[in-house]
This record gives structure tokens, C-alpha cells and sequence, in this order.
């Protein structure tokens, strides 16, 4: 190599955004190992393996691979597109016939997946020996944006296996006190969703789980032109849909809560932690009010509740819907609020993680479109004011609890304010970043000829 193209290879890695993405890069690699470690001194399979064995095995996710290469194919022409389709098709339906021959096991959750990930790690291979320059990092990238949606679930699902094993005792009974001053919406929501009956249950369990698809769905709307401009927009839903994935967990660590169908309720997934409920009240019946303390409860049952991700990622899937058309908006809203009562009616949450989950999502979408567009006073404030209001939830639920019991007409209307004041500087921020529309330009008037 000439020492003018080292010079320049050189020059190339100095830029910000390769730097970035570089860093980024080594820090998810990292991330990825560290937890395949730490999972595997528990005894359970990391993200690394589980994602290698639906190479072959059957997947448990096959709903969200073909998402992901769905993601995949905005960065391909419409031609592309069918034949990726189709060939995935084709191996799913090949592997699901050698299963059959042989007698192996058929379905682990889906029958079908293997093939939409075989595509993409095709695509990788043609990326890496049949493509160059520009179109050789947009199919990277395309790839890339498909395989962090499956690896972010499945580190989703291994974190939540940590949780389990990792905290013994669990803080429900702090956020039940917590959640008089709201008046217990768990519990009402419990109560209208049983009186819905089965059918208005299985819409919302739907839309519950069902929820990476409708984000898909927005993100695939938000990348429809990649193809046509050769380039990624520089913010869209994927990006803030992983940051709440990958930051989320960690507070779950810190504050370990299983939900009150747990922990005052027969449970669910037939997971058996009815046996370390405190008791039987769900949702009929709201909990005491009574100095709280930390509960000890299984090594199964994940400590997802706070923040409520859900909430989280239904409240960004709203956020990016506003700028499709109005089919993509009433779908938005219809996810949202679908997801909350999904959240509260089938006892997963309280009525304060809910509130945590709006703050934690508005502040992670601030600062990634801030990082995207640069970051000035107003972007750094929300941020800092977001950080603030969220933390200042976390202390308040584990140390004024029985403050906020005693008195639901003081602390209610101020935790509403808290999330009211985050929405609203979102509102105002980012409507101050929207591009002004210049002005029209008037033609001169003409001197009139005498």
C-alpha cells in the first residue's frame, strides 16, 4: 500500500462518524460477550448461542425474523425483494420437510424463521464478495439493522432470565403503596378487560405481543426511499426501539418488580408464582395500605415492571407514526392505547411504571435526535429535564410510598405534572427543530410603460 492511500485509509477512520460507528460496534461486541458469559454462570443459554442454533433448530422467533428482513430489504430493489422472499420461503419450507423426515422436532414456538435468517446471512456473504464502496455498506447496514432487531430481543429475553436468578427479593409491595396515589389502575383495568370477555382479551394480548411487528411496520414506512437514495435517514424508530431495549434492563436491575398478577395474583404462563404471591387480591380487591418491604419470590418469574418497556417502546411507535400518512397514525394510536390497557388490565404493571416508561422513552428519543440532527441548549435541557423527572420517580417509589398512599390528592396530580412537564418540553423541542418553510418569493412589481 502507497503511503498517499495509508494517508487516506487513515484519514478516513478520523472522521466523527466512522469513529462512531466503530466505538459502537466494539461496545455491543463487548455487551454480546459479557452477557453470554453471565448467563452462562447461571446455566442458561446467552443471546450468541440461541441466535446461532435458529440457524437450524427450530426458531422460537420466527414472526420477528422475517421482520427483521423485512427491515433487510428496504435497502434492495422490488426484484431483490421477491426473490428474498421467496428463497426464504423456500428453505423454511425444505428444513420444516427434512424435520418431518427424520422425526426431529417440528416447532419450538414458530415452525418457520430459519429461512429469513439464512437470507440475511446470505446477503451478508454477496455484501462481503459481490458488492463494492456505497453498495457494499448499505447492504451491510441493511443487514445490520435486521440482525440487531432478533439480537435485541434475544437479549431482551436473556436479560430478563438474569433478573430472575440474579435478584432473589423483588420492591412489588413499594409500588403498590406508590400506587394509591393513582388509585390503583391496575386494578380497575384488571377488572374491565375480565369484563370484556375473551375476545376483547385476545385483541389486546395480540397487540401486546405483537408489538416489534408494529414497529416494523413505522420503520419500514420511515426507510420505504433507502433504496432510491442510497442512504439511511439520519434518525428513524429502530434506533430509539434498541436503546430502549439495550438501556431498559439495567433499571430492572436495580429496581426488581414482577407485577401485581404476581405478586398479588394467581400469576401467569402457568409459571407457578401464585405460591410466592402475598396474596390473592388481584384485581378485585386493592392492596392495604401498609409500610412496604421487600418480597422474596422465585428464580422464573422475570423482574420486568420498571420502567414499563411497553409502555416505552408503544409510546416511541406513536411518536414516529405522526409523520406517516393517517391510516400509520390511527394505527400508532391505536397501539398506544391498545398497549396500555394491555399493560394494566392483564396485571403486568403499575399504574407508576406506566408513567416511567412515558419519561424514559421521551428522554432516550430526545437525545438520539438530538445526536442526530447535533446537539444544541434545547435538546441538552430535555434531556437533563428528563433524566431528572425519571430518577426523581425511582426515589420516590422506594422512599415516599406510604407518603404518596396517604395522600393520592397531593401526590397523584404531581406525578401526572412530571410526565405532563417531560410531554410537554418534548412538544416544544421538537417543534422547534422542524425545517421552517422559506418564504415564497414575490416577483418585483414592473414600472408600467407610459
Amino acid at each position: 500500500m502507497s503511503r498517499i492511500s495509508r494517508r487516506t485509509t487513515f484519514a478516513s477512520w478520523r472522521r466523527p462518524r466512522v469513529m462512531l460507528y466503530a466505538v459502537a460496534g466494539v461496545v455491543a461486541l463487548g455487551f454480546f460477550i459479557a452477557l453470554e458469559i453471565t448467563a452462562r454462570r447461571y446455566g442458561l443459554p446467552g443471546p450468541v448461542t440461541n441466535q446461532v442454533q435458529e440457524v437450524i433448530l427450530p426458531p422460537k422467533s420466527g414472526f420477528l425474523l422475517y421482520a427483521g428482513m423485512a427491515l433487510m430489504m428496504v435497502v434492495l430493489t422490488w426484484r431483490q425483494r421477491f426473490l428474498a422472499v421467496g428463497t426464504a420461503i423456500g428453505i423454511d419450507v425444505v428444513i420444516f420437510l427434512v424435520r418431518w423426515a427424520v422425526g426431529a422436532k417440528l416447532t419450538d414456538g414458530h415452525p418457520f424463521g430459519n429461512g429469513a435468517l439464512w437470507v440475511m446471512l446470505g446477503c451478508v456473504v454477496i455484501a462481503l464478495t459481490r458488492r463494492t464502496g456505497g453498495e457494499r455498506a448499505l447492504l451491510l447496514k441493511g443487514v445490520g439493522l435486521g440482525l440487531l432487531l432478533v439480537a435485541g430481543r434475544k437479549t431482551g429475553d436473556t436479560w430478563l432470565l438474569i433478573t430472575a436468578k440474579s435478584r432473589p427479593t423483588v420492591l412489588d409491595p413499594y409500588l403498590a403503596t406508590a400506587d394509591h396515589a393513582l388509585g390503583n389502575p391496575s386494578w380497575l383495568a384488571g377488572r374491565i378487560v375480565e369484563a370484556m370477555g375473551p375476545i376483547g382479551a385476545h385483541v389486546l394480548d395480540y397487540v401486546y405481543i405483537q408489538l416489534p411487528v408494529a414497529a416494523v411496520i413505522v420503520a419500514v414506512y420511515q426507510l420505504r426511499n433507502v433504496a432510491g437514495e442510497r442512504r439511511f435517514p439520519s434518525h428513524h424508530l429502530v434506533r430509539t426501539f434498541l436503546a430502549i431495549g439495550l438501556l431498559g434492563p439495567a433499571i430492572y436491575m436495580v429496581f426488581p418488580v414482577v407485577g401485581p398478577i404476581f405478586a398479588y395474583g394467581g400469576g401467569a404462563f402457568g409459571t407457578g408464582g401464585e405460591h410466592w404471591a402475598l396474596a390473592d387480591l388481584w384485581p378485585h380487591t386493592p392492596p392495604p395500605i401498609s409500610p412496604p418491604h421487600s418480597m422474596p419470590f422465585d428464580e422464573i418469574t422475570p423482574r420486568n415492571c420498571m420502567p414499563s418497556l411497553h409502555t416505552a417502546w408503544a409510546t416511541a411507535i406513536f411518536i414516529h407514526s405522526r409523520q406517516g400518512p393517517r391510516i400509520l397514525r390511527f394505527a400508532g394510536t391505536f397501539w398506544l392505547i391498545a398497549t396500555l390497557g394491555a399493560t394494566l388490565g392483564f396485571g403486568y404493571h403499575y399504574g407508576v411504571d406506566l408513567i416511567a416508561g412515558v419519561v424514559f422513552a421521551l428522554t432516550i428519543e430526545t437525545a438520539l435526535h438530538a445526536l442526530a440532527r447535533g446537539w444544541d441548549r434545547s435538546g441538552i435541557q430535555l434531556v437533563a429535564h428528563g433524566t431528572t423527572v425519571f430518577a426523581a420517580l425511582l426515589v420516590s417509589y422506594r422512599y415516599l410510598p406510604m407518603e404518596m398512599a396517604r395522600h393520592p390528592w397531593l401526590f397523584g396530580p404531581l406525578l401526572l405534572l412530571a410526565m405532563g412537564s417531560v410531554i410537554h418540553g418534548y412538544v416544544r423541542t421538537t417543534r422547534l427543530w422542524e425545517p421552517k418553510a422559506a418564504p415564497a418569493l414575490q416577483p418585483e412589481p414592473q414600472p408600467e410603460l407610459v
